[in-house]
């Protein structure tokens, strides 16, 4: 059984940075896209950033955009999202996700099909 696990959130002040990271296991996901979305109290999830298999391409939300970096090694089946410049506003359960099609690119929640259980990151201003 597939499983993605998130670490390295945290508790921290308004300009810092912190790098999550999602540890798969139980199937290769090195051919899926892999994505990160978050959960603010009281907001619906939402997209955070994605890449692609081939790691050629990756997308982001326009919140954050220019501050966040999506990376993947497929060798340690791990994907990582390094937040720089942290936003009282980026306060929330970040969650890993990995689509449910190989060989495509997936920004939309409808697309992922393998969830972690979040980490939290809040952001103190």
């Amino acid at each position: 059984q597939a499983q993605l696990v998130e670490s390295g959130g945290g508790l921290v002040q308004a300009g810092d940075s912190l790098r999550l990271s999602c540890t798969t296991s139980g199937q290769s996901f090195s051919r899926y896209a892999m994505g990160w979305f978050r959960q603010a109290p009281g907001k619906d999830r939402e997209f955070v950033a994605s890449i692609n298999w081939r790691q050629n391409y990756a997308y982001y939300s326009d919140s954050v955009r220019g501050r966040f970096t999506i990376s993947r090694d497929n060798a340690k089946n791990t994907v990582y999202l390094q937040m720089n410049s942290l936003k009282p506003e980026d306060t929330a359960v970040y969650y890993c996700a990995a689509a449910t099609t190989p060989f495509t690119i997936a920004t939309r929640q409808s697309q992922f099909g393998h969830w972690g259980q979040g980490t939290q990151v809040t952001v103190s201003s």
